[in-house]
């Protein structure tokens, strides 16, 4: 029984094995790293439209490997294959790995069969961000949409993911609302597998 009980002396720190740590980013070099990239778009565009579709792209590419990783790490490389699944692994574990929580809501739109609603009461990307008085209605939620959007997508779920603000009462800063629309051959496979 040598060794059993004792710990291993390092004679120095270098030798050390690193430790895994929590794998979180810190929420100052998010916020940085966010603005430049929003300032760098804001750059390359004539109008809001173009910025929020170029901050979309940039969090499609995210969303495709996000779902890989959270597929291999969690699931065993299976995905998702139920409309209602993948909207609760995005709802849940998709947004706890980018957020750090769940998302607020997921609600089925009232007027529309394939529609749903992630809301979210302060979206991390709308938090440090003041708008100007002349780009209006820009909402960086588009970069959350489009992480959205390259989930589903890539779970095989085509979709049309838009941000939107909702104002509350009570409340200075509107919620983000980010809307699902999916496309027809989503909702006839659904129908299919009843």
């Amino acid at each position: 029984m040598i060794g059993v009980g004792k710990i291993k002396q390092y004679s120095n720190v270098l030798e050390k094995p690193l430790s895994k740590g929590k794998q979180e980013v810190s929420l100052s070099a998010f916020a940085f790293l966010f603005s430049e990239l929003v300032q760098y778009n804001q750059t390359q565009v004539d109008n809001i439209a173009e910025l929020e579709r170029r901050l979309e792209d940039a969090g499609y590419a995210v969303g495709a490997r996000v779902l890989e990783l959270l597929c291999h790490r969690d699931k065993g490389n299976r995905r998702e294959t139920r409309l209602l699944g993948i909207l609760s692994f995005v709802h849940s574990t998709v947004w706890k790995v980018l957020f750090g929580k769940v998302a607020d809501s997921l609600e089925k739109g009232t007027e529309h069969e394939d529609e749903y609603m992630i809301s979210e009461k302060e979206l991390l990307v709308n938090r440090f961000i003041s708008i100007p008085k002349d780009m209006g209605t820009f909402n960086c939620g588009a970069f959350v949409a489009g992480i959205v959007r390259g989930v589903l997508d890539s779970a095989g779920f085509p979709s049309v993911v838009t941000a939107h603000f909702v104002p509350m009462e009570g409340q200075q800063r509107p919620r983000t609302t980010i809307l699902i629309k999916f496309a027809e051959e989503v909702l006839r496979r659904e129908a299919r597998l009843g």
